[in-house]
């Protein structure tokens, strides 16, 4: 491993630590300073003042890309601890915290792999947080779904055995996508190819021995989950967050939007890569 190799290792790091530091520091002052003065904003005061006191020093002491990932990392970890605090909560929109940190956690564990596995990659895209503007929005929209039916219909998001449903797919889509992240090493970009690259192999042991494409299956999969899990019942946009999920993959480029194009270009790619790789 040369020097290039350790400097985004060290990235990694810092994204781990930041992360972990957000948890902590949120559920920390959630539990010991919030609790006696819920109901008077001003209680908020100490951590809005930590939180503009953690960005002052990043931005006049660290260098511009260690602040950024360092900010990225801080902000998956705040929602990921508010998650959390919601799941704790016991109230109905519970599971609207279960789905905070699954997408808190697919974001940084998309960014640190990156740093361990294939470092030579790594950049602020490889959080994923910007992606695509169709799966930000498909996103948003299914937030004001859930939001919406929570006010209009809240016995429904009490559903308990759809919501173990939805952790299922989720764990299981996760599970599978970061084992074709780590079986595929170097080859694994969060870029689509359309041409063989120096260096490249067509990765055929592990997962990749059973899916041709492991991890966009897991992504499938996980998108269905946080769907499922925080039980949204509008089919019209649960169809088209999935429709979109096929139509944008999550390594930054923009595929067919029809499920047979989606699948055909697919085919295509592969049948790319066997022809380069002879």
């Amino acid at each position: 491993m040369g020097w290039s190799d350790y400097v985004p290792v060290f990235y990694g790091k810092i994204a781990i630590v930041s992360y972990l530091f957000s948890i902590l520091t949120l559920i920390v002052f959630w539990t010991k300073v919030f609790p006696p003065a819920l109901s008077e904003p001003w209680s908020i005061a100490p951590l809005v003042l930590l939180e503009a006191a953690y960005v002052g020093v990043l931005s006049a002491f660290c260098r511009r890309q260690v602040a950024r990932v360092v900010l990225c990392s801080h902000v998956l970890g705040l929602v990921f601890a508010a998650g959390c605090l919601v799941l704790a909560s016991g109230r109905l929109f519970v599971y609207f915290g279960a789905y905070m940190m699954s997408l808190s956690f697919f974001h940084l564990s998309e960014y640190v792999l990156t740093a361990v596995y294939n470092p030579h990659t790594l950049s602020m895209d490889s959080f994923l947080v910007n992606h695509s503007l169709e799966y930000t929005v498909a996103a948003v929209a299914s937030w004001l779904e859930y939001w919406a039916e929570y006010y209009f219909l809240p016995e429904y998001k009490c559903l308990h055995l759809v919501n173990w449903v939805g952790l299922a797919l989720v764990v299981g889509g996760e599970l599978m996508r970061k084992a074709a992240m780590v079986t595929a090493g170097k080859n694994f970009t969060h870029t689509v190819m359309y041409m063989k690259r120096t260096g490249h192999r067509l990765v055929t042991k592990g997962v990749y021995a059973w899916f041709r494409h492991p991890s966009y299956v897991g992504w499938f999969y996980w998108s269905i989950g946080t769907q499922v899990q925080r039980q949204l019942i509008n089919n019209l946009f649960l169809r088209s967050y999935l429709s979109t999920c096929q139509a944008t993959s999550p390594n930054g480029r923009t595929l067919s939007v029809t499920n047979a194009a989606y699948k055909e270009s697919f085919f295509s790619c592969k049948t790319r890569y066997l022809h380069c790789s002879k």
